[in-house]
This record gives C-alpha cells, sequence and structure tokens, in this order.
C-alpha cells in the first residue's frame, strides 16, 4: 500500500517562496505589508504546490472581498451586443482570477435602483467593494455610497466622481486627434453620432468636439444624441445622409453605431470612403471584419478593465489609491476614412 500523500499546509507554501506565513497570509487576503512582486511570487508557488486557503477562514478574514461589485444601467439586450462591456469585463475577470475572486454582475433599470442594490450589497457584506461605471454629471450615486462607506473606484474623469478614486480615458485629447484627422484629409463637413449627453463621457466628448471644430474654422459641427444600439445609430445616420448639408464624415461613439452606420450609406448607395469617411470609437474586432474595414480609436479595454480592478483592491486594502488615466486610444486608419471625392 502506497504511503498517504502528504498535505501542503502555509508554512511549506512561506518556506517555498522565502517568506514568512504572515506573508503569505497577507498576500491571500490582500492585505497591505507585501510588495506586488511578492504577492505574485507567493501566488505562483501556491498554484504549484497545489496550496489553497480554507474559504471558510478566508471568507471572515477577507470580510466578502472574495466578491466585487459591478452594477451597469443598460438593457441586457444591449450589454450582451456591446464589444466595450464584454472587454471591459473580461478585464476584471484577468484580475480576479488571480486572487480567486468574483464578480457580482447585476443590469440595473435606473440610478435609484443602483444605489439601492449597492448599499445592500454593502451593508450584507456580500461584496468587500464596487466598480461605478457611466458617471453622471452630478451623479445622485456618489452622496450616498460615500455616506455607506463603500470602497469603490469609479470610472470616469476625477470631475465625474465626487472624490471617489477613479480610472479615465482622457475623452477630450482622443476626440480632438479624431477631428483633427478628418479636417487633415479635408473634410470640413463632419458629424457625431454619440450617446446621451446626461452621461459625463458623452458631454466630455461633445464639448471637445464642439471646440476642436471651431478652433479648426469648421463650424459648430452636427452632434446628433442617440443611446448606443445599432438601431439608433443606422437611424442617426439616415438622417444625416438625408439632411441638406450632408457631412462628408462622421466619428460614432461605439464601434456598433459605426457598422450599423456603414449598412445604412451601402444601402443608401454612397460609396464609403470615396463620399463618406466613418471613424469608429475603441475597435473592436467588428471594425476589423467589415467591408471596408472601419477606422478607429483603438482603446484596449480589456487592459482598461484590469487596470481599474487592481485600483479598486488597493482602495480595499486601505492603500492610498490616486486616480489615474488609463492609456490614450490611438488613431488606426483603415478603409473607411479618405479624403473626400472633389
Amino acid at each position: 500500500m502506497s504511503a498517504p500523500t502528504e498535505r501542503i499546509t502555509i508554512k511549506d507554501v512561506a518556506a517555498a517562496a522565502g517568506v514568512s506565513k504572515g506573508a503569505v497570509s497577507l498576500a491571500f487576503n490582500n492585505k497591505p505589508g507585501v510588495s506586488e512582486a511578492t504577492r505574485e511570487r507567493i501566488f505562483a508557488v501556491a498554484r504549484e504546490l497545489g496550496w489553497a486557503p480554507n474559504s471558510s477562514a478566508r471568507s471572515l478574514s477577507r470580510q466578502a472581498v472574495d466578491t466585487i461589485g459591478l452594477a451597469i444601467c443598460r438593457p441586457a439586450r444591449l450589454l450582451g451586443l456591446e464589444p466595450f462591456y464584454m472587454e471591459f469585463i473580461s478585464g476584471i475577470e484577468s484580475v480576479l482570477a488571480e486572487r480567486d475572486c468574483s464578480l457580482l454582475l447585476r443590469l440595473v433599470g435606473s440610478v435609484e435602483e443602483e444605489i439601492q442594490l449597492q448599499e445592500r450589497w454593502w451593508r450584507e457584506r456580500q461584496i468587500g467593494g464596487s466598480i461605478l461605471v457611466d458617471l453622471r454629471q452630478d451623479d445622485p450615486r456618489i452622496a450616498p455610497l460615500r455616506k455607506s462607506g463603500l470602497p469603490a473606484v469609479a470610472v470616469g474623469h476625477p470631475s465625474l466622481t465626487g472624490g471617489f478614486p477613479s480610472v479615465w480615458t482622457d475623452d477630450a485629447t482622443a476626440v480632438g486627434e479624431a477631428v483633427r484627422y478628418l479636417a487633415a484629409l479635408g473634410h470640413r463637413r463632419i458629424a457625431r453620432v454619440g450617446g446621451p449627453t446626461g452621461l459625463g463621457h458623452s458631454a466630455i466628448r461633445t464639448e471637445a468636439f464642439e471646440a476642436v471644430m471651431a478652433e479648426l474654422g469648421l463650424g459648430p459641427g452636427v452632434h446628433v444624441e442617440t443611446g448606443f444600439s445599432g438601431e439608433e445609430g443606422a437611424r442617426a445616420t439616415r438622417s444625416l445622409l438625408l439632411s441638406s448639408n450632408r457631412p462628408t464624415a462622421i466619428v460614432y461613439d461605439n464601434d456598433i453605431m459605426a457598422v450599423a452606420g456603414l449598412g445604412v450609406a451601402t444601402e443608401m448607395g454612397v460609396s464609403i470612403p470615396d463620399e463618406l469617411s466613418l471613424l469608429a470609437w475603441d475597435d473592436s474586432q467588428l471594425c476589423r471584419l467589415t467591408h471596408p474595414t472601419l477606422s478607429a480609436m483603438s482603446h484596449d479595454v480589456h487592459s482598461f478593465g484590469a487596470q481599474v480592478t487592481r485600483v479598486l483592491f488597493d482602495v480595499i486594502a486601505g492603500q492610498e489609491a490616486v486616480s489615474q488615466p488609463a492609456a490614450l486610444p490611438q488613431l488606426v486608419p483603415r478603409g473607411s476614412t479618405a479624403p473626400p471625392r472633389s
């Protein structure tokens, strides 16, 4: 009969990683006191040895840091189609997998519903912290959630987050680059199909779009406010192409609307890019599957989600979390943009 396999303990993990048992405990409980490099070394050794902390003891000691929350106020059907949130959530999950944590995701119908949900999650210790998305100007979530003591990171410009640590993209600079690129190609009638102005990032993009258009002497520009669905993007594009002062270039706030806009242009016999240039945002795989392929402001959304989650764990651990920008979206010209045909 073979000898029984010796049970791996926290002491074995500590010895193999060259640290104390206390350091192993700090790493797995996501507590300050060990560097990120040491934490990753401990995790790697634990995986190699096949060791994991006792789940019940871990849950008690971490007070539900095993789970973080994310509430999104979007229709379920749209969320399933939108590449941005799929990539963003995959970035969140990549960090949670490293820490053996879970994501509690809920779709809500209103901001008021989200406030009640976040407060209940925190009150009942279902989560250790939360990610706040789609920040609005004077967002009504800020005051009650700060009062509740919920550890949170906001995805949005610091001017929108009411003191919550934030991670954001520099939308104003990116919009400026998109407009200047189209103007350099020779476009003078540039339109933008954007999201609701109530959303903070939409308002920032709209303001930047109008400012750069004025700076370049191109007039106020045309802005069409929509939701983010393909249907609304198609409707906005059709309206623009039927107008008396038809644009020669359109910038879209997401790739779904840009793909829908390309379909409308083809349906109406408008040649892309000879008669109309199209520029998408975020640059998912969708942009590379169309004909012609869609130019885009490319944003590494997966890395963005991972960055947000790492900042949240710093907040939960009581470390000083500084608001920080994500990588600036990069212009990727493809087949849908060109100088307008005379």
